[in-house]
């Protein structure tokens, strides 16, 4: 095996033609021999170009609706050869077999069939074999042949072919292989996802997983971790299909923080009024709904302004002046949105580093999909935590009913708390969090660090006595012990919304009844680890 290998002839055989007839045209001024398939050949015939049908090659018509043309010794064999081996030689002279040196090929539109709700023959009809098969030769045989899945390496290739004399450097030839066996990998895989859900099976033997590069990342969560982002595919509203407007290149961080702010404001639709939800290190540290976007980002400001220096801010509606030049007041990293107008945009523009991200709607809280974490040897593959309730799903426990502007805090506090790390605890007063305890080891905790933080915010804005009097409060879990209930309402909480299910249920129920509390019971858990 030589270092450059030349490129003579090319089999091209795509379903996307973005740039098919710019590549064969360069090619053929390259001199090199076009040979195709069905539509491929047609659109390079119609701008004129010279092309070879695979089928005048193999000697075999396409049949059965083109699910068989190019799986051929004739194809395979040009593909597979390896130049340097005597036999493989002799044996591509004895049956006329040419050299392929060059495959183009990208797949039939498996994934945009699923995405498009194709039923279930359309999406197995578009399952493409003769391609992947193609690839993987070609891309075995890389010591020789080049093989392109992706229009954005036309360009690279004809560069490399212009800077190497019509010849092409093994290490461009490896590079070019590694992408044609991603993409093979991640077409599989998502054949093998959507026919374990179409067939409905939870937990299939073998999962796979793929994505594409999005951003190659200066680093992970600290400056000696190297980090990534790839994108699945879904172009599910958030940070991942948003259109970033200005400021600084995402970090790891901001991308994790950023998905974190704008699923938690997509709990709340934008047709039921104006809300805002304001992230740091991936908890909620304020949220809030209100007459305007203005008083929705105040509101939330408010629970914990110390918190939310430096932190992502998330909007339900379109980001509009008033509110863009009160966030301007204080440093923020991120602010997400579904737009902007053009009075928020030029304020923005003036904060140089603030990065806008624009969605173009919100993401469905209810969209099912999958959360994978990685451990040590192994993947843990879930659900997403779709779960939502209203009012009618509650059951009310205690003596005293809630009013109905207490059960409607609570259901806001039950949405926030669903995006808060647990053990989490959510205090909410007129539609807005007023004190949120996250992520530590005892319920009580969470308790005592919410009413503290509550506090706090007391004495930054002036007021007499915290805000969590008259608040209610949210856990994601049950009360193992009255503690943590009797915490809250020493902090003022009249009211809680909890899952039920401790074995001292009763115990804390008695509790509450004791406060003057109401309560009542999800039967539903939000664990966020």
């Amino acid at each position: 095996m030589t270092d450059l290998a030349p490129v003579t002839r090319a089999l091209l055989s795509v379903s996307d033609k973005t740039g098919l007839v710019d590549l064969g045209r360069a090619l053929a001024t390259r001199g090199v021999e076009l040979v195709s398939t069905g539509g491929t050949a047609r659109a390079l015939r119609d701008a004129g170009l010279a092309v070879r049908d695979v089928a005048e090659i193999t000697g075999f018509p396409e049949m059965m609706d083109g699910r068989v043309k190019t799986l051929h010794p004739m194809v395979h064999g040009g593909l597979l050869a390896l130049r340097d081996n005597a036999g493989h030689v002799e044996a591509m002279t004895a049956h006329g077999i040419a050299p392929i040196d060059l495959l183009v090929v990208n797949l039939y539109p498996f994934e945009e069939t699923v995405a498009r709700g194709g039923d279930y023959d359309a999406c197995v009809e578009n399952i493409d074999i003769g391609g992947p098969a193609m690839i993987r030769a070609a891309a075995k045989n890389h010591a020789f042949v080049n093989v392109v899945v992706d229009v954005e390496d036309y360009a690279p290739l004809l560069a490399e072919l212009d800077s190497q004399d019509g010849q092409t450097r093994h290490a461009f030839r490896q590079r070019l292989a590694q992408v044609a066996y991603a993409r093979t990998a991640a077409y599989d895989a998502a054949v093998s996802t959507w026919m374990a859900d179409a067939i409905e099976e939870p937990a299939p033997r073998r999962r796979a997983f793929a994505g594409t590069l999005a951003q190659t990342l200066r680093y992970g969560e600290n400056p000696h971790q190297a980090a990534a982002f790839y994108t699945d595919g879904s172009n599910r509203p958030g940070v991942a299909a948003a259109r970033q407007v200005q400021g600084k290149e995402l970090s790891y961080n901001n991308i994790n923080d950023t998905d974190a702010a704008f699923e938690l404001v997509s709990e709340f639709a934008p047709e039921d009024g104006p809300a805002c939800a304001i992230i740091k290190h991936a908890n909620p540290c304020g949220a809030a709904r209100g007459a305007t976007l203005l008083d929705a980002y105040k509101a939330a400001f408010d629970c914990d302004r110390t918190s939310a220096f430096g932190g992502i801010i998330a909007l339900n509606q379109p980001l509009d002046g008033a509110t863009a030049e009160e966030i301007a007041g204080i440093f923020t990293e991120v602010v997400i949105a579904p737009g902007a107008d053009d009075d928020a945009m030029s304020i923005f523009a003036k904060k140089k580093n603030l990065r806008l991200l624009l969605t173009g709607g919100l993401a469905d809280p209810a969209e099912a999909g999958r959360m994978i974490r990685q451990v040590s040897g192994g993947y843990l593959v879930q659900d997403k935590d779709t779960g939502h309730l209203s009012a009618d799903d509650l059951r009310v426990v205690t003596r005293r009913a809630p009013s109905d502007a207490e059960m409607s805090d609570m259901l806001f506090a039950w949405k926030v708390a669903k995006h808060v790390k647990s053990n989490a605890i959510v205090y909410v007063k007129d539609g807005a969090t007023v004190g949120v305890g996250a992520g530590q080891m005892s319920r009580v905790d969470s308790c005592r660090i919410a009413a503290r933080k509550a506090q706090d915010m007391a004495g930054t804005l002036g007021l007499p006595a915290p805000l969590t009097g008259g608040s209610v409060v949210a856990s994601d879990a049950f009360f193992p012990f009255a503690d943590g209930l009797l915490t809250a309402a020493g902090a003022g909480a009249t009211a809680v919304i909890h899952p039920g299910g401790s074995m001292r249920d009763d115990e804390v129920i008695a509790a509450a009844d004791a406060a003057g509390l109401a309560m009542v019971l999800t039967g539903q858990r939000h664990f966020r680890h």
